[in-house]
């Protein structure tokens, strides 16, 4: 008797692509959101008369946000499903995007923006356990890193559209670029209507029958539960219990090497403009260097998207680590080069950061069971934006303070962390099944697998 297909076993389909848009969509809003901001607030400033403190902490707010989103997200994915949650961010996204038309305080943006981080963090745990579920283990790299992708998307897009309404809006034109948002909110929410319910959530809840029911709708009238290699989570498995039996180390890995990834990328990208200055780059300069940035951090991703299963999940982030850290050091050295080998250098970071930034929802979504997937991803998503967020708060002061070359030299040291951290622990888990990604079982750098047993028990 033949052994049945396993659903990660197909080819990848129409339905997959849809999903890939569906859940690419919150990646995208989020990047624009991130960004917006930042395009907007030579005029907020003087608009909503902010000092340098509201400045900085409006800029971070919706990092912030993020931080309790990715938190709440995470459980309430885990707890209440990936369906019911899918809807949550667009709606936010609306809502405070037609409010922040009508702003008229630092108080009332920052709350708006907060708000948006809400929705941006709930997204990230939602969204990638929803794909990489139902994705085939050949594509499940690929897809998670086009979500990476579109987050750049997203933020290039914010550039163009935002410069095009602040050149054309008027004295108002800040509001009309801050409330840009809700048309990507509104287009997100009617793509994910008619998305089903993971199977393989409804499974570690105990509803067979509504899983065999999807499966069938998504894979074909001749698959069934046979085909989903999966076996019920025990009653006793919860979030603490996994930690504690190994799954601790890969929280660190996850929550360190998406720190270090993404402080200095958040850091330039809301202060690009005051960076750039810093370097010399004024005028068309610092305009046109940042939307070109812009593009190649897409380039980047878009090369690491095509990589990534070619070289390998842990060769492609130590590879990027490396190069975009000595692009950072050369920066602060040569701070008072030309504009030229300026720019140079920092297309080169945004190029070589690119493997790093796609990793960021692949590991967590391959390395952890479905039982605390969502919430692993929400964890991580969380702990890496209290980086992010103190990171973008500290870079007007630091260049104020310690002038742009140490600065640079900083944000250099912060990416060999992420170099070291990720020598010592990071897997190798492409080409594997879900299952085996997230057993503690495979042997991988710093992991234990003293508990293999108990993975294997889980519902992965």
């Amino acid at each position: 008797m033949s052994h049945p297909i396993s659903v990660e076993d197909v080819a990848f389909s129409r339905f997959h692509r849809l999903l890939t848009l569906r859940s690419g969509g919150g990646s995208f809003v989020d990047g624009y959101v991130l960004s917006i901001i930042g395009i907007a607030m030579t005029q907020v400033s003087p608009a909503l008369g902010l000092t340098a403190f509201w400045e900085g902490i409006i800029a971070a707010s919706a990092l912030i946000g993020i931080f309790f989103g990715g938190f709440f997200g995470g459980a309430l994915t885990d707890r209440f499903g990936r369906k019911r949650i899918y809807f949550v961010g667009p709606t936010l996204f609306i809502v405070c995007s037609l409010a922040q038309f009508w702003v008229q305080s630092g108080e009332m943006l920052f709350t708006l923006r907060f708000l948006s981080g809400i929705a941006i963090g709930i997204e990230y745990p939602v969204a990638t356990a929803f794909l990489v579920e139902f994705l085939p283990k050949k594509s499940r790299g690929p897809c998670l890193a086009t979500l990476t992708l579109l987050w750049f998307a997203g933020a290039a897009t914010a550039y163009m559209v935002g410069e095009a309404i602040m050149q054309s809006g008027g004295a108002d034109a800040w509001r009309y670029t801050l409330a840009s948002t809700v048309v990507i909110g509104v287009l997100l929410f009617i793509i994910r209507l008619g998305t089903p319910e993971s199977p393989r959530w409804l499974i570690s809840k105990g509803r067979q029958q509504e899983a065999e029911v999807i499966i069938k709708q998504v894979y074909g009238p001749e698959f069934s539960l046979r085909n989903l290699p999966v076996q019920p989570a025990s009653k006793h498995l919860s979030f603490k219990s996994l930690l504690h039996s190994g799954y601790g180390k890969r929280m660190v890995f996850v929550s360190l090497f998406w720190t270090c990834s993404v402080i200095p990328v958040f850091a330039v990208y809301a202060f690009a403009p005051k960076v750039l200055q810093a370097l010399h780059l004024d005028g068309n300069w610092a305009s046109l260097g940042s939307i070109a940035i812009t593009l190649l951090f897409v380039v980047g991703c878009l090369i690491a998207t095509k990589l990534v299963n070619v070289v390998g999940r842990r060769k492609l982030l130590l590879h990027s680590f490396l190069w975009s850290g000595l692009a950072l050091l050369a920066l602060g050295y040569l701070r008072d080069g030309s504009s030229a080998m300026i720019l140079l250098m920092f297309g080169a970071y945004a190029l070589f950061i690119g493997g790093a930034q796609v990793l960021q929802l692949v590991y967590p979504n391959e390395i952890f069971p479905t039982a605390i997937r969502a919430g692993a991803v929400g964890i991580g998503t969380s702990l890496s934006r209290i980086g992010a967020a103190v990171g973008t708060y500290l870079v007007p002061m630091s260049l104020d303070t310690i002038g742009i070359g140490h600065t640079m030299y900083i944000a250099a040291g912060i990416t060999f962390v992420g170099l070291v951290v990720s020598w010592w622990l990071a897997p190798e888990t492409n080409a594997m099944s879900l299952e085996d990604a997230a057993s503690l079982s495979e042997a991988s750098p710093g992991l234990s697998e003293k508990t293999a047993p108990l993975t294997r028990r889980s519902n992965i």
